[in-house]
């Protein structure tokens, strides 16, 4: 609004009151004395090697390095480093403070015309309409400068931004005046912006190619090594129109036996016949500031254009630049949480003679996400970690890292069940997560991000492979179990019954949450989707809502489940999909405010995909919507306090298809109960746990009515329709009494 015109209080809004204002933090927040200011350096005189200083001063203006050594010491011997403890995590201030996430992707994201996605983040209706819903946070996604530097000019990101080489917001998105106002907004309505950070890689940037000059501490900032140029016959020629090229396993295992590299790893993440069948890459011959030519070979946990960070090198280099980028986004930009991505690479070992490198769930990897988390609770933030790795990595990260962990367990595991209408795998999840030590308070249980649907399963599939469980009835191995449960969801999920919905890679499966349901629903044509077929999957989205959102933890959910997004046809995005990038289908475009209803494209160039549930201004004016739904679901939520419960009981239940959770809450004198119908039939059954107070009375937590009494077998009557949820309250029998 205009500074001249004053704020004029309204009347106390719906969302008001079944939302109040988020709890602050009660730490300090950090803040940079003066806006971080970059050295550019404007000039492009001459060739772009090593051996012109012209370049290498330019590549040094854009390096994040340089500005991490700049923007760190503006904190060094300061009060505020001071304010906050650091040492442990604290997933339930966090949560108490961000319980509900929405989850942005950039280049998805559809604008006014001429309005950058930043701007459009910061718009007052829209935050209006998340205070409406009862979205308390938003995660913007990677925003910075990402891709890499090809002589004098930058080339595209490799992997939707994840591959940062700057400090620097990319201008496609906005400009850091657009971020701060963002944050303003955020704070105005009792939110908080969470930003990233990747302390596992970089893009090729001006760091990397600094590296490749061997220029400084650069070299100290990778996973690189410098091959002598008599065993340059051992690599692999660079194709014209390449700076680097994948080494095959042969010649992997020579440069292991030369006593370059530690070899192989224990897997080959987005591994691709002829593309990337190892961890490491050799470039081509690079001129260095001191005129000598120089090959590498680094090592990448992903794409050969996300060289990975070395966090035990001698100068510490990496280190400094992934700090320096955190205290940037948290104490410049005001962010109030980050995302660490591929934070569970951090560490890599040599084995015995024969086995892979030892590069998960290695220690350095927990000492850096100490070292990570600690600086952020330092600044008075906190931290989530997207670690798809075992239940046990996930809670020793825990322990000292991250505050809160994204929950790659149970996602798979929820639409497993939706997929079989079997709860089975799911309990099982649930189950082991709680044995193993992970308290579902420290998890974001969220439905669609930016990734696919993973089923890589690695609890079971590599640290606990060889461990039996009882599945269907019989002894399996912690192998055949994944195996299973993939082999399940690929064939509901995907193939000629559900061709919408496209395999990626081995990780899993390229689709929304709306295309899971379709598929389920046994819908084979998306075209053919009409009202009766949209008002079956948006049941179904609700019922997976509920799972995710009424449990402790925080719900986060994206733009493509607030619209009810469809797949994109392979056709539309054919030039992303050339080196088998399945998941840009999932990735559709949509209008969340309903901003440009004729726009077909984002401002990134993503084809718009077909919406089910339309705008959240629509749905917002229809108590029927899916937005209008889901804030039923969450003022329950908020109102009992349910993400700072604790889940005692996963108990065995009647039919296959229900699922039953039991959550102590914060009043010592209730306990929630999470009734879920995963199958297609009606069910009406009796529900049981130890935990239910014989003679409690029950009520339904939406209507507030009195629904049932336990009884003397500790058990509730549920009459659930299909795919239908009930959330019910139970209250002690002395409570019932006063």
């Amino acid at each position: 609004m205009p500074d001249d015109q004053p704020h004029e209080p309204s009347e106390i809004t719906y969302a008001e009151h079944f939302h109040p204002a988020r709890p602050r933090s009660l730490r300090h927040r950090a803040r940079v004395k003066a806006p971080f200011t970059r050295r550019r350096s404007a000039s492009t005189d001459g060739e772009p090697v090593g051996a012109n200083p012209i370049y290498v001063s330019w590549l040094l203006g854009q390096s994040m390095l340089a500005d991490a050594n700049e923007i760190s010491r503006q904190f060094s011997g300061q009060a505020t480093m001071w304010q906050n403890p650091f040492a442990n995590p604290s997933p339930r201030i966090a949560v108490e403070a961000a319980p509900v996430w929405f989850t942005a992707y950039p280049l998805s994201f559809i604008t006014r015309p001429g309005e950058s996605f930043l701007a459009a983040l910061a718009d007052e209706a829209l935050w209006e309409a998340f205070a409406t819903i009862g979205i308390h946070a938003v995660h913007t996604g990677p925003v910075k400068r990402a891709g890499g530097i090809t002589g004098w000019r930058t080339t595209p990101s490799v992997d939707g931004h994840f591959d940062r080489m700057s400090t620097e917001i990319d201008p496609a998105f906005g400009t850091e005046a657009e971020y701060r106002a963002m944050v303003g907004m955020a704070t105005w309505f009792g939110g908080t912006v969470i930003d990233d950070i990747v302390p596992g890689h970089t893009g090729k940037g001006a760091d990397f190619r600094l590296a490749e000059m061997n220029y400084g501490d650069y070299p100290g900032i990778y996973h690189m090594i410098e091959i002598e140029p008599e065993d340059w016959v051992i690599l692999p020629e660079v194709p014209p129109g390449h700076d680097s090229v994948n080494i095959d396993p042969s010649t992997e295992e020579q440069l292991e036996k030369a006593g370059y590299i530690i070899g192989r790893l224990q897997r080959v993440i987005f591994y691709a016949e002829g593309i990337k069948e190892t961890n490491w890459s050799a470039t081509a011959p690079v001129v260095g500031a001191d005129g000598l030519e120089r090959r590498w070979v680094y090592l990448h946990y992903f794409k050969d254009g996300q060289p990975s960070i070395n966090w035990l090198d001698p100068s510490f280099a990496g280190m400094r630049l992934v700090i320096g980028d955190a205290l940037h986004s948290l104490a410049d930009l005001g962010a109030g949480a980050l995302r660490l991505d591929a934070n569970g690479f951090l560490g890599v070992e040599k084995s015995a003679e024969g086995l892979p490198g030892w590069s998960e769930g290695h220690p350095l990897s927990e000492a850096a996400n100490h070292l990570i988390g600690s600086m952020v609770r330092k600044l008075g933030g906190f931290t989530f970690q997207e670690l798809n790795l075992t239940i046990d990595d996930i809670r020793a990260t825990a322990q000292t890292g991250a505050d809160l962990s994204y929950d790659f367990v149970n996602r798979p595991a929820y639409h497993h069940a939706l997929a079989t209408g079997d709860t089975e795998f799911l309990r099982l999840t649930l189950r082991t997560s709680l044995e193993l030590g992970v308290d579902p308070a420290s998890l974001v249980h969220a439905l669609q991000n930016h990734d696919e649907l993973t089923y890589e399963l690695v609890h079971w599939s590599t640290g606990h492979r060889d461990d039996v469980y009882t599945f269907r009835g019989r002894a399996v191995t912690g192998a055949e179990l994944a195996d299973t449960v993939r082999r399940d969801l690929c064939e509901r999920l995907t193939g000629p019954a559900a061709a919408y919905n496209l395999i990626f890679t081995t990780n899993g499966i390229a689709c929304t949450t709306a295309t899971v349901i379709a598929a389920t629903l046994g819908l084979a044509d998306l075209d053919a989707v009409d009202d009766e077929a949209r008002a079956r999957i948006m049941r179904v989205h609700l019922l997976l809502a509920m799972f995710n959102a009424l449990q402790p933890g925080v719900f986060a959910l994206s733009g493509w489940d607030l619209c009810g997004m469809l797949t994109l046809h392979p056709s539309e995005v054919a030039t992303l999909l050339e080196h088998g990038d399945t998941r840009w289908i999932h990735r559709s475009a949509h209008d969340l405010m309903g901003v440009a209803p004729d726009a077909t494209r984002s401002p990134a160039g993503i084809p718009r995909g077909r919406s089910l549930y339309g705008p959240l201004p629509e749905q917002l004016a229809d108590e029927t919507s899916f937005a209008r739904q889901l804030q039923a679901i969450l003022a329950v939520r908020d109102r009992y306090g349910i993400p700072t419960g604790s889940q005692v009981d996963v108990p065995d239940v009647p039919d296959p298809g229900l699922l039953v959770l039991v959550h102590e809450l914060p009043d010592p004198e209730q306990l929630h109960l999470s009734v879920l119908n995963f199958s297609d039939r009606p069910i009406s059954t009796s529900v049981t746990s130890a935990h239910l107070p014989p003679g409690a009375e029950v009520t339904d937590m939406f209507t507030e009515r009195r629904v049932a009494t336990v009884d003397a077998g500790h058990g509730v009557p549920v009459v659930l329709e299909p795919h239908q949820g009930h959330a019910l309250l139970v209250r002690r029998p002395e409570a019932g009494r006063a």
